[in-house]
């Protein structure tokens, strides 16, 4: 008779789900809504594998997973940026600083350097939305300006991953004067005629979409990628217009004419190896001619 006794059941408290359960341990897809091992997620770059969602990568582990190992040399770490207008709202700018800096490791929104995609020397910029939205302040505007140059004065391909939310309005006028620095560097860039694609990845906005980030000789996006200059509401309102669905995706973007390719992320690598072989090998039979 005991197979009819009603079983017993122990209560998990909440304290003990907190304590034996591991902070981020699992992640939801927003997209299909599975339940996803972190770990796992991690080691496929942040993709899941059954929806294909992208989730954003850090911007060190994106240079690893693209770059030869033991190639990447970083340039112009130690630039920092700085309050000049004293800006204070519910905390100061100083402290917002101390704590993205303090949460991503980094000294500002962007990672930049030199490496090899292949065997293809390149000088390689990538931004991290975990600072700041990846807003483009002074030191984000002349880390970007300073790889341009790099890729000037070496005459080597130059690859750029924008994410941001815009400008960064605690700089000011003077985060927008980086729009214009940005542009005319790459237009020297472009006068010798070293090749630059420009990875869009998700979100990309504001000023960044309106400089670097769409000048690219090649522009690529991720799949499913916002990318626009002001959001949906603001144009909206703007235009007094109902707005297409979708109209700010990569997929709409590529069927419009402003992106060239939507490449996963898995594939990026391979993808830029390949289109970079192919532009170094035209420049070089341009010379020729």
């Amino acid at each position: 008779m005991a197979i009819f006794k009603k079983p017993r059941y122990s209560t998990v408290t909440v304290d003990l789900r907190k304590r034996d359960i591991p902070k981020d341990l699992f992640t939801r897809c927003p997209l299909s809504g599975e339940i996803v091992y972190h770990k796992e997620l991690e080691k496929n770059l942040m993709v899941v594998p059954k929806s294909g969602y992208h989730f954003p990568l850090k911007a060190r582990s994106r240079i690893d997973s693209l770059l030869e190992p033991g190639t990447f040399e970083e340039c112009d770490k130690m630039l920092k940026p700085v309050d000049v207008l004293n800006f204070r709202g519910l905390a100061s700018y100083r402290e917002k600083l101390d704590k993205d800096q303090k949460k991503t490791e980094m000294n500002d929104a962007v990672i930049c350097g030199i490496g090899k995609l292949g065997k293809i020397p390149v000088s390689i910029s990538v931004m991290d939305f975990r600072f700041r939205g990846a807003s483009m302040g002074s030191v984000v505007g002349e880390k970007i300006t300073r790889s341009v140059e790099i890729a000037v004065a070496k005459k080597i391909p130059l690859v750029i991953f924008s994410a941001s939310g815009g400008a960064r309005m605690e700089e000011g006028i003077l985060s927008l004067m980086q729009m214009a620095k940005t542009s005319a560097a790459l237009a020297r860039l472009k006068e010798i005629g070293v090749p630059f694609i420009s990875v869009l990845t998700n979100p990309t906005f504001g000023g960044v979409t309106a400089s670097f980030a769409t000048l690219g000789d090649i522009i690529l996006s991720e799949p499913r990628a916002l990318i626009g200059f002001a959001g949906p509401r603001v144009i909206k309102e703007t235009t007094r217009q109902e707005l297409p669905n979708g109209f700010q995706t990569a997929e709409f973007l590529l069927e419009h004419g402003l992106v060239d390719q939507i490449v996963h992320r898995l594939k990026l690598r391979q993808r830029l190896i390949t289109l970079l072989s192919a532009l170094h090998c035209g420049r070089k039979s341009a010379v020729l001619k």
